[in-house]
């Protein structure tokens, strides 16, 4: 070609432009473009049942009528179907036709439902023997409504005491820890003698003293008892205080420092 080719002279331009629109169409022709391919909306007469069998078939793999998106190829041929396929005997076009009336909104869709058969008249039944009319094998019914009923007024009293029952059931098992102090008179008493007396003399129903006690400074030397006790909801913790002060010759005062229902 020389060397005039290659440089910017208007002949090697527009020599150039054609050679590249040549192998542009060579392209085209051995790899055409696939999108631009348009498929045709299939042909069924759906209003009878070999068409809808065949739109079935057709359905069988396939989420739409045109490509793997909504069109309006979905749209058209929604549109002639009068009522939803069966689904039991068209699964795929019923699939089709319910994914495509959600896109579009519709609501209220119907079903060719089958035909109900009309209900079969009973047989008559057999006449009964005059024997078997006199003899009642469960006993007569008619007896239990001739009862008289609960009346109102007796059905809230029978509620009342059953929930007092339930009330005196609980507080029967109810126990309460009671803890207290005993102070002495004077440093020489026997402390842990005194707490032996006070739990094997005072002795009450419900009553249970603790299994051991403590003992506390005061002042000046003097000590105090630290003990406890459980009792039910029968005892008084001011009989037991009272108790224990009777033993006004040993015990100078008793004091409960806490009481806790377990």
């Amino acid at each position: 070609l020389g060397k005039g080719f290659l440089n910017n002279s208007w002949p090697s331009k527009i020599i150039l432009q054609s050679i590249g629109t040549s192998i542009f169409y060579l392209y085209l022709e051995r790899k055409p473009i696939l999108y631009n391919k348009v498929t045709m909306p299939p042909k069924f007469d759906v209003s009878t049942d070999k068409g809808l069998a065949a739109f079935n078939g057709f359905m069988g793999a396939k989420s739409y009528i045109e490509g793997w998106q909504f069109s309006d190829a979905d749209s058209d041929f929604f549109a002639k179907f009068s009522s939803c396929p069966d689904s039991a005997k068209y699964p795929h076009a019923y699939r089709w036709y319910i994914h495509i009336a959600a896109i579009q909104g519709v609501r209220g869709l119907t079903t060719s439902a089958p035909a109900v058969p009309a209900p079969v008249a009973p047989a008559p039944a057999a006449e009964k023997k005059e024997d078997e009319d006199d003899f009642d094998v469960f006993g007569d019914d008619d007896e239990e409504d001739d009862e008289p009923k609960e009346s109102r007024a007796e059905m809230l009293a029978r509620l009342k005491k059953e929930a007092e029952e339930r009330t005196a059931k609980k507080e029967a098992k109810q126990r309460t820890l009671v803890a207290i102090e005993v102070k002495p008179w004077d440093t020489e008493q026997d402390l842990m003698e005194l707490w032996k007396k006070i739990t094997t003399e005072i002795k009450q129903d419900g009553l249970k003293w603790g299994e051991g006690c403590t003992l506390a400074d005061v002042a000046f030397g003097i000590k105090k008892i630290c003990t406890t006790f459980t009792m039910g909801v029968n005892n008084s913790s001011d009989d037991v205080v009272e108790a224990i002060e009777a033993l006004e010759d040993e015990v100078q005062s008793v004091e409960v420092t806490s009481m806790n229902v377990l």
